[in-house]
């Protein structure tokens, strides 16, 4: 009995410490356990796909808190299944888009300039936009992406999407809160694929394929990408549409000083460097096939859409505004430039429709997202009547051999548009304009675009000179005289584009 009860008190005292033990241990993991995840309401989620229909931010309905600045935050955790997910139709819309802009540069580029070569360079010109394409491909996922793109210094992004790192699925908000990443990345890399397929126009026939290569490659460290990323980065120079700090406040919805201006300007010094082609001004320099120039123009003009409308990165009412403009205007300066031939020649001629397809192209572009039905006609008649005046005036006057029209069209096109752009755009077409640009848009904007054209201008034109010279001490930038005569398709790249 005595060693029962001795049991029973030693029994008793140790759940007496084990109670103590394990109360003590409930209460420290009480007090250190984390909060649960909080779970968004009905509201908030119904909310958060609203965000998707009106292509804004999903993360507004859960800010219910405020940091110690008193701006509204959402609480830790809280979170939906709309935030940080690609929207199915924006994504499907802007790899539509992507496809269009490459579209432009193969085959719709490539057409339009092979045709208005000689036949003995058609060729030449194919594997310049071929080699083109696959050159700025590699430079956009090594480094060129994130250094249009990512955030750093007001001219030129970091590293930290070197090698497309971290680019996925899930969108960057910084420039979409419904399109994923990788997406956006892709139909950025079109863009800079087809600009500095543009210079070639200007020095067609007459430069040799590894000269041209080498000098895209170099420009587009040099001028594209640090352009890209003041107008377009999220924390550019030049953006003035979204980033509050901007130095100039100028805006460019599809590349009038990134795209146009920068080729055209390059294109303009590259060929005065170069020289003029051989019997220049002796010479018959027509167009060899025209069927293959208006083919490239009907591409051009549909690709167009991509680059104008997807231009909004959403398929929302401000990318069908840019539809809507990009087609009154290009109709339009069509019409108005065979109209001018039919003045100056008392002929119409399909070149000269070509052209002025194009050249509405290209004055619409800075403004196609910022400008209502109005704006966009005003835009097509000067597009149809100051590149044409350029062309076959302004051109002969000067003398120089811009061989496939590249700086009457786009340089004097896309200066033109880029500064329409500030006369004409409206906060009513573009609700974001009033965003950080509400006191300026239709009184000093067009102050900030001459600020941005002058910029660019200045870029191109001392970045193209110091890459030509440079160059030039390594390698000659054009072929021989025996090579140039023969044709740049059997002596550079030992095929013809015809046998019969």
């Amino acid at each position: 009995m005595y060693k029962l009860k001795h049991l029973l008190a030693r029994l008793a005292c140790v759940g007496t410490i084990a109670a103590l033990v394990t109360g003590s241990a409930l209460s420290a993991f009480a007090e250190t356990a984390p909060a649960p995840t909080p779970a968004p309401t009905l509201e908030q989620r119904v909310a958060g796909l609203e965000a998707y229909l009106t292509n804004s931010d999903p993360t507004t309905p859960l800010k219910t808190a405020k940091d110690k600045d008193g701006v509204a935050v959402v609480p830790d955790g809280l979170t939906s299944p709309s935030v940080g997910t690609a929207g199915p139709g924006h994504n499907g819309f802007m790899m539509t888009s992507a496809l269009l802009v490459l579209f432009m540069t193969l085959p719709g580029l490539a057409l339009f300039y092979g045709g208005l070569v000689r036949r003995k360079n058609v060729l030449s010109v194919l594997a310049q936009c071929l080699g083109i394409t696959g050159l700025v491909t590699i430079l956009w996922w090594a480094v060129g992406y994130s250094l249009a793109f990512d955030t750093g210094s007001p001219f030129l992004g970091g590293f930290n999407f070197a090698f497309l790192k971290g680019v996925t699925s899930a969108p960057n908000t910084n420039y979409s809160y419904w399109v994923s990443h990788n997406v956006f990345s892709m139909y950025q890399m079109m863009f800079a694929v087809i600009t500095p397929a543009l210079i070639i126009g200007a020095i067609a026939e007459r430069m040799r394929f590894a000269a041209i290569l080498t000098f895209i490659g170099a420009w587009m460290f040099i001028v594209y990408f640090p352009l890209a990323h003041m107008v377009w980065g999220a924390d550019g120079y030049m953006n003035g549409v979204w980033n509050a700090k901007a130095g100039i406040k100028a805006i460019d919805f599809a590349g009038g000083t990134v795209v146009h201006m920068s080729s055209g300007w390059s294109a303009l010094i590259l060929c005065l460097i170069l020289g003029k082609r051989l019997g220049f001004g002796k010479e018959n320099f027509a167009p060899h096939n025209l069927v293959l120039c208006m083919v490239g123009t009907a591409i051009l003009w549909v690709g167009w859409y991509g680059f104008n409308a997807g231009s909004a990165v959403a398929a929302d009412g401000i990318a069908a505004n840019a539809f809507m403009t990009t087609t009154l205007a290009t109709a339009i300066a069509a019409a108005t430039w065979g109209f001018m031939e039919f003045l100056v020649r008392g002929k119409t001629s399909v070149l000269g429709v070509c052209s002025g397809v194009v050249a509405g192209l290209v004055v619409i572009t800075p403004a196609t997202g910022f400008v209502n039905a109005t704006g966009s006609v005003i835009i097509g008649v000067l597009a149809g009547i100051v590149p044409f005046f350029f062309v076959t005036k302004v051109k002969g006057w000067i003398g120089y051999d811009d061989a496939l029209d590249t700086f009457g069209v786009h340089a004097v096109g896309g200066t033109m548009g880029a500064f329409l752009t500030g006369i004409l755009a409206t906060c009513d077409v573009n609700a974001n304009l009033a965003t950080n640009l509400k006191d300026i848009v239709g009184h000093t904007l067009w102050i900030e675009q001459l600020k941005a054209m002058g910029l660019t201008i200045v870029l191109a034109v001392v970045g193209t000179a110091v890459i030509a010279y440079a160059i030039k001490l390594f390698m000659p930038l054009r072929p021989t005289p025996e090579v140039e005569t023969a044709g740049l398709d059997i002596s550079e790249h030992g095929e013809e584009g015809y046998i019969l």
